[in-house]
């Protein structure tokens, strides 16, 4: 396929220690490992389009107090430094870390083998978002196609064969979701799901305040329902990434916030795709006690 005029061949993923990564980030992971965390510092965790930045929203809004002044001086992103980004022309994850003021928000999308050591060794508290392995595929897909520091995806079918096989940006789903889980019996983690926070978000934001030992606010929890609901969240200039350059993420190829329903899958999985596709699952998650929903 040719590349139209003007656009940039698009970066190849790059192995670390065996987990594909977006190539500039894999350039920067020798400065992540040396990172130091700070006791305090909260770490969000998820596989991509898990519901990253909905959690990342709802906890800098808790640290806030809810006040929607104060989290709208600057996007997301900057709020919460994401730890291994790295792209041309605008700062490392590491670069916004460095000046950022300490105790903060961090967020990952690291499977646990690759998580600088720091945070494990200063008990660093964590919150980690899981989200059902369909509907992350058909989400991560229309990522790919907007995003574009990553391969191109190909078709949907050859998109799913990657992402079962692992051969996607931060590896495999079934490694990441499982080495979380299997790590909260030893670390201070939160493991949340989307499906619950989608189905109850009040419910979810309360076991969030719990962890993070605020006391129990009912005001709060619904002003943040509200401010952190799809709706509000997809209109928030400051949360739904459009101040990226174009050239980086498309927002006309796909909105990054696009739906965010559970169950979408049903409207790309044909029957025999999705046939494969739990034969397959059901070999990856076999012995492991986490369990997910597809559908509301």
């Amino acid at each position: 396929m040719m590349k139209p005029e003007g656009e940039k061949e698009r970066p190849p993923l790059i192995s670390i220690k065996g987990v594909p990564m977006i190539q500039y980030f894999a350039e920067v992971m020798d400065q992540v490992d040396l990172f130091e965390a700070h006791p305090d510092d909260l770490l969000i965790s998820t596989y991509p389009k898990s519901g990253t930045t909905w959690i990342s929203e709802v906890i800098d809004m808790l640290y806030k107090g809810g006040d929607e002044k104060k989290c709208n001086v600057a996007p997301i992103y900057m709020r919460v430094p994401f730890l291994e980004f790295a792209v041309p022309g605008i700062p490392t994850g590491i670069e916004l870390l460095q000046k950022s003021p300490r105790p903060c928000l961090i967020k990952t999308h690291l499977p646990i083998q690759l998580l600088p050591k720091t945070f494990w060794g200063k008990n660093c508290k964590m919150i980690y978002v899981a989200r059902n392995a369909k509907d992350v595929a058909v989400s991560y897909y229309y990522f790919y196609q907007m995003a574009k520091v990553h391969p191109e995806p190909g078709t949907w079918n050859e998109f799913l064969e990657k992402f079962m096989a692992g051969d996607v940006s931060f590896g495999s789903w079934y490694d990441h979701v499982k080495g979380w889980w299997d790590k909260k019996k030893e670390q201070r983690i939160l493991y949340l799901f989307y499906e619950d926070l989608k189905e109850n978000s009040p419910r979810e934001i309360r076991k969030v305040m719990e962890f993070l030992e605020m006391p129990p606010d009912e005001r709060l929890v619904e002003k943040i329902a509200h401010h952190t609901s799809f709706k509000e969240m997809r209109q928030n200039e400051m949360a739904n990434y459009r101040s990226i350059p174009k050239e980086i993420m498309d927002h006309t190829v796909s909105p990054f916030m696009r739906k965010g329903i559970t169950g979408d899958w049903k409207n790309l999985f044909t029957v025999a795709q999705n046939e494969r596709f739990d034969a397959h699952y059901k070999r990856q998650m076999e012995g492991s006690t986490l369990h997910f929903r597809t559908e509301l």
